[in-house]
């Protein structure tokens, strides 16, 4: 027998509550890491609410979107207490560590078998460079929302840790990707600059409208472009070339797949 999509979201949402709280730690700097995450969480639920609504849709079609953007980060709790990062490329992917953990727990086995699908298609891409290739245009248009309602808040968390550059530089790499337009390799990061050049090369993955305008607002390109090197030409450049994106993206009509 199946679960009704609204009652399911009330209990994965109390299970998720304590889940979090089940990681508390003395340590402060776990405990830090922990609650972030869990605003965090609750947060991107939001987003991907609200998100989904702009989109024209309603009812289950809401209620699916809001158990990705609950269930998204679950594996980030277990990963930055064993790891103590949340990096993956130094510890685990954590959505696959996520996707663990629900199929672990049953958490969404008595959901519709689609629901499930679509599910963990979303949670799976919604940390890789790019969305694989969907089953369907329905899954991919949720693996969308996911990944924008969670970038949209990383830029908010993150926004306290931008400051100007500390003299290291830019990789020539991402320098040369920033310009063209291109998404980088995160793996291959070694300055605080180059971590700048990435957040800022995010906004090319954004998919809807809705979430640039937001970002757009928010100042977060602006604030992490003041703090770049400055006198590049290259860089300026790139800069020049994002902003033209964002306006034009920023015009565009959005649309449910």
């Amino acid at each position: 027998m199946t679960e009704d999509l609204h009652q399911a979201l009330n209990r994965l949402e109390a299970w998720m509550r304590q889940y979090m709280k089940s990681w508390y730690n003395e340590a402060e700097d776990i405990q830090q890491a922990i609650r972030m995450k869990e605003e965090h969480t609750m947060r991107v639920l939001g987003y991907a609410r609200e998100l989904s609504e702009h989109l024209g849709l309603a009812g289950n079609d809401v209620i699916r979107a809001e158990i990705m953007g609950l269930l998204h980060d679950v594996g980030r709790f277990r990963q930055f207490t064993i790891y103590r990062t949340f990096n993956d490329a130094q510890s685990e992917d954590h959505a696959a560590l996520g996707l663990k953990t629900i199929a672990d727990e049953g958490l969404i086995s008595s959901l519709p078998e689609k629901d499930q699908e679509i599910i963990r298609f979303a949670i799976w891409n919604h940390n890789k460079k790019v969305i694989e290739p969907a089953p369907d245009k329905i899954s991919l248009m949720y693996a969308k929302i996911l990944r924008d309602a969670d970038k949209l808040d990383i830029y908010y968390v993150l926004e306290p840790f931008i400051a100007p550059s500390d003299g290291t530089g830019i990789s020539p790499d991402f320098v040369r990707k920033f310009t063209a337009g291109e998404q980088c390799d995160y793996t291959m990061i070694r300055t605080m600059d180059d971590r700048k050049l990435v957040r800022l090369m995010w906004v090319y993955d954004i998919n809807y409208s809705w979430t640039m305008k937001r970002v757009l607002e928010r100042e977060y390109i602006d604030k992490i472009v003041r703090c770049l090197p400055q006198g590049d030409a290259e860089i300026d450049k790139g800069v020049q070339r994002l902003r033209e994106y964002v306006k034009e993206k920023c015009n565009s009509e959005d649309k449910a797949e």
